[in-house]
């Protein structure tokens, strides 16, 4: 997220809601000219494939809006609201994101406006609090968020990043059996196991198990177990809605692809696994609501996440490049089922911020932050990736 949190602007501001019919080709621009990244590092790049709020049109309730100044557009910032569950209740949350102001109308205030806008939106829509993620070193973002706004850090999150080498598929192990679910079954487990020890938990949960971006839900076990233990996740295809391109990186990173790509089927043969080409368009599938129960539920987990692997290289079209996941330490720093799921510390981070802001009563943030750690994990919903 970008933001700024200094002057006020001195020109006239006006925001709006997005209309694509006449803001679709400035938004572009807006897009380009905010990519994410610092100075002299990796810059991340987003396409839309031309649809400027693809991120947010899976949400129940969803808007955009814009900065303008003049005739042109100096920002923008989106947000959905959909009812979760939180600290043992039922309750509404408006989640921020896609916050952008052009680099010339920075530490203007504008990042604020937008910010109080959206939030004035929120409450018209009853929701009674507002989140948003942004990263540890993201210093803009946090001194508007955090310092100016009065949002609170609650969890802090890692992303892990798996590379799918297209055409080689794991071999799974052969005491394990891996079963596609039902909606319905998959509805019932999600609500009777994770709902209870998870922050966020969405109630519309069966909602996002029928999305057509929602493959499927597949649950692993042993074949012989006493133990009772078993395994499950979801696989949301991002791939349909966006794609991602690295812009710019270290040079290590640009070499080490290249000759990963040059000696691609030596690794193969070594069972080792390719660096995919991340400088060209791509995808990728998003696991979200992985759990485990039972004492050997670790080699599930990672057997479930092999699984979706091998869906992933066996992809004709190729688009899906990478297998992302974002999970919580929860309460107790307990990363045990980060450590079951493969990935590629090179590709992967761990400094994911989420922020939190009652909007109803001010008294709802004392101890906010530690209340939120109560519950073992946190439900990343895959409508806001």
């Amino acid at each position: 997220m970008v933001g700024q949190w200094e002057e006020e602007v001195d020109e006239e501001v006006v925001i709006r809601c997005y209309d694509d019919s006449r803001d679709r080709i400035q938004m572009g621009r807006v897009e380009k000219s905010c990519e994410i990244g610092h100075d002299h590092q990796t810059l991340l790049f987003t396409d839309t494939l031309g649809d400027p709020i693809c991120r947010i049109r899976n949400s129940p309730f969803f808007i955009m809006l814009v900065a303008e100044v003049g005739n042109k557009l100096v920002g923008s910032i989106q947000g959905s609201v959909k009812p979760v569950e939180f600290h043992d209740k039922s309750v509404r949350v408006g989640y921020v994101l896609g916050l952008r102001v052009v680099p010339p109308y920075r530490r203007r205030g504008i990042g604020s406006i937008l910010v109080r806008k959206l939030e004035e939106w929120f409450e018209s829509h009853n929701a009674d609090y507002a989140y948003m993620a942004t990263q540890k070193d993201n210093e803009a973002s946090l001194g508007l968020f955090v310092g100016k706004l009065g949002y609170v850090v609650f969890r802090n999150p890692a992303i892990l990043v798996n590379p799918v080498n297209p055409g080689r598929g794991f071999k799974l192990p052969s005491d394990i059996g891996i079963r596609k679910l039902k909606v319905k079954e998959a509805e019932s487990l999600y609500r009777k196991y994770v709902a209870a020890t998870t922050e966020f938990f969405p109630e519309d949960i069966n909602k996002i198990l029928r999305n057509k971006l929602s493959i499927g839900t597949w649950l692993a076990y042993y074949n012989d177990d006493n133990t009772r233990s078993w395994a499950m996740l979801s696989v949301w295809d991002s791939s349909k809605v966006f794609k991602l391109r690295i812009e710019r990186a270290p040079l290590s990173y640009l070499l080490l692809t290249k000759v990963s790509k040059f000696f691609g089927k030596f690794l193969s043969l070594l069972g080792l696994a390719a660096l995919p080409d991340l400088f060209t368009p791509f995808g990728f599938y998003f696991l979200y609501g992985v759990h485990s129960e039972g004492p050997l539920c670790g080699k599930l987990v990672r057997a479930l996440c092999q699984h979706v692997h091998n869906m992933a290289a066996s992809d004709d079209s190729g688009a899906c490049k990478v297998v992302v996941v974002e999970v919580d330490k929860g309460s107790n720093g307990d990363d045990s089922l980060g450590r079951c799921i493969p990935h590629w510390k090179m590709l992967s981070c761990d400094d994911d911020m989420w922020c939190i802001k009652p909007l109803k009563c001010e008294k709802q943030k004392i101890g906010l932050s530690e209340r939120t750690k109560s519950r073992s994990s946190l439900f990343v919903d895959p409508r806001d990736v």
